[in-house]
């Protein structure tokens, strides 16, 4: 049974992952490594108990001794690499964790996985050649959008916080180990992901919670920031396609196709709300939203190209932002997570 290590499994979108993954491929044996920290949730992979191919573990991706002992107890033969702080305020906070996480967590698990599977660059280990690394990305690598025109492959980095200068960092040492040592790597940098399982510090498990409770729904500046919204399964199916399927040193982008601004997510999320479960008071939830003053660096708009997705490897998203929208908000409602 081949083994794949799972970095960050117990996050918003790991979590979505390993239970799809481990189901679709029963041969391999899924190893999910997570720190457990405030955005690691076990009880979102309650559905994993049952399964024989699947083991966790929790630790940390920097911590050098741990990982080269996971790679030689299990022999793992690809990783794929969700783990990462992702909170824009708090990289504004605290950016030292996106840097020491996302920058030389990453470090380690490439160079134990390069000393694994190779005896030196280009040159690997007998039965080690197929192993490959990928990393998950964001589009918030690319900075900024105008009005129009949209983020490929090819559009330079150009980052805003310091979460997403941690994230092209991490981004141009997996280039480099592809360059330098002839690993086989692919990245994905996807758009905004939304769906089931996402820890409410977040935009829209936020306006859920908030709605519900009766609290302020707090909205930056004027609410019209810009992102292209991708449900969170149609992402992993995109990971495991690549995974799978992708070239070698390339990059995929992954998006939704699904610009909305954060005012129609508001509008979107309360119109459900309000015929799902009307408030007591007879007012509309919309009626909750306040503008707060806006974060610094706040980029206005971004929005994905997945062309090169589509053509090459075939992918398409199954949800549009409406049929996302309802099944995210319904899971909310059908789990009581207020």
């Amino acid at each position: 049974m081949k083994t794949i290590l799972v970095t960050g499994g117990a996050g918003f979108i790991g979590s979505n992952f390993v239970p799809y993954f481990a189901v679709k491929y029963p041969d391999y044996f899924i190893l999910n490594l997570d720190k457990l920290t405030y955005a690691g949730n076990l009880d979102n992979l309650k559905e994993c108990s049952s399964f024989n191919n699947y083991q966790f573990i929790k630790g940390d991706i920097g911590d050098e001794k741990l990982i080269k002992e996971l790679f030689l107890k299990y022999d793992i033969r690809g990783v794929i690499h969700f783990a990462a702080e992702s909170h824009v305020d708090n990289s504004i906070k605290g950016p030292r964790t996106f840097v020491e996480t996302n920058i030389l967590g990453t470090f380690n698990l490439l160079d134990t996985a390069r000393n694994y599977w190779m005896n030196g660059p280009y040159n690997f280990k007998q039965g080690y050649e197929n192993c490959r690394f990928h990393h998950i990305s964001t589009d918030e690598v690319y900075g900024a959008l105008g009005n129009t025109g949209f983020f490929t492959e090819t559009t330079p980095y150009n980052p805003s916080s310091p979460y997403s200068a941690s994230k092209a960092s991490s981004d141009m040492l997996v280039k480099a180990y592809y360059r330098t040592f002839g690993m086989n790597i692919t990245i994905s940098n996807c758009s905004n992901n939304y769906g089931p399982k996402q820890h409410r510090e977040k935009l829209i498990p936020k306006i859920i919670f908030n709605a519900l409770s009766g609290k302020n729904i707090p909205i930056y500046g004027d609410g019209k920031n810009i992102r292209d919204w991708l449900y969170v399964l149609d992402h992993c199916k995109a990971v495991d396609l690549i995974f799978h399927k992708g070239k070698s040193g390339e990059t995929y982008n992954i998006g939704g196709h699904n610009e909305k601004n954060n005012i129609e997510i508001v509008h979107a999320i309360c119109s459900i709300l309000d015929k799902r479960l009307p408030a007591a008071h007879g007012k509309s939830y919309n009626d909750l939203v306040v503008f707060v003053k806006d974060r610094p660096g706040h980029d206005r708009r971004y929005a994905i190209d997945a062309q090169k997705l589509s053509t090459e490897l075939g992918w398409t998203a199954d949800e549009n932002f409406s049929t996302g929208i309802e099944k995210t908000v319904n899971w909310y409602l059908e789990n009581n997570i207020i």
